[in-house]
Parts: structure tokens; sequence; C-alpha cells
């Protein structure tokens, strides 16, 4: 395969309905959303960021920036739970739950591969 190839195989799956995009990009939830979403992702590239220069470039954690940057996180993080109705705590037990579903016990390797989606979207959904 080539990248004309590919890219004619792109352009096949690419939802080209901008009529439809547009009119849900107008709406304010949907604007609240994207810009926690695209804080969210932002902040954990710069978190990233801190432990690639500490492992890979040999430099020391730099705590403060660790620091703020879980601090931003939790702004945005803050602005999607908002537009979603959700309580930190109501997101922290239903976490808890899907995990001790998955790990029973403790943490293992085997249970991380076989998990059982459809249980685990059972408590989610709760």
């Amino acid at each position: 395969m080539d990248f004309k190839e590919f890219t004619k195989n792109v352009l096949n799956t690419e939802n080209i309905d901008f009529a439809g995009i547009k009119s849900r990009l107008s709406l304010a939830s949907t604007m609240r959303l994207l810009h926690g979403s695209i804080g969210v992702s932002t902040e954990a590239g710069e978190l990233l960021d801190a432990m690639k220069k500490f492992i890979f470039y040999g430099r020391s954690i730099d705590r403060a920036n660790v620091k703020e940057e879980l601090g931003d996180s939790l702004y945005y993080i803050s602005l999607v739970m908002d537009e979603m109705g959700f309580t930190l705590e109501e997101v922290m037990e239903v976490n808890s739950e899907k995990l001790k579903a998955r790990y029973p016990e403790k943490f293992t390797e085997d249970k991380a591969i076989n998990r059982d989606l459809d249980k685990e979207r059972q408590i989610l959904e709760k």
C-alpha cells in the first residue's frame, strides 16, 4: 500500500456530514465538553512530558510542575463533570466498584487482559 491509496481509504471513512457536525458543535454543552476534553488531553501530555524528561533525559522530577499539571487536569475534569452532572464522589465510587469487579482480590495481568466488559459496563451505567 502506498500513501495515496492509504489516503483514499482514509477519505472513504471520513465523516463529511458537516451540517450535522456544525449542529452538534453549536450546542453550548458541546463546547464545554470539548473545552474540558481538550484541556484534559493537553494537561496529560504536559504531565507525560515531565515524566519523559525524568526518565529519558535524566532530569529531576519537577514537583512544582507536576502539582501544577495535576491541578490543571482537575480544572478541566471539573468542567466536564459539571457539564455531565457528575460529582467527584460519584466518579470515584463507580471507578472503585469497576476496579473491585475487575480485580476482586488483587491486580493480576491476566485479569487486566481478560476483563468482563459487560459486567464493568453495568457498573458504570448504575
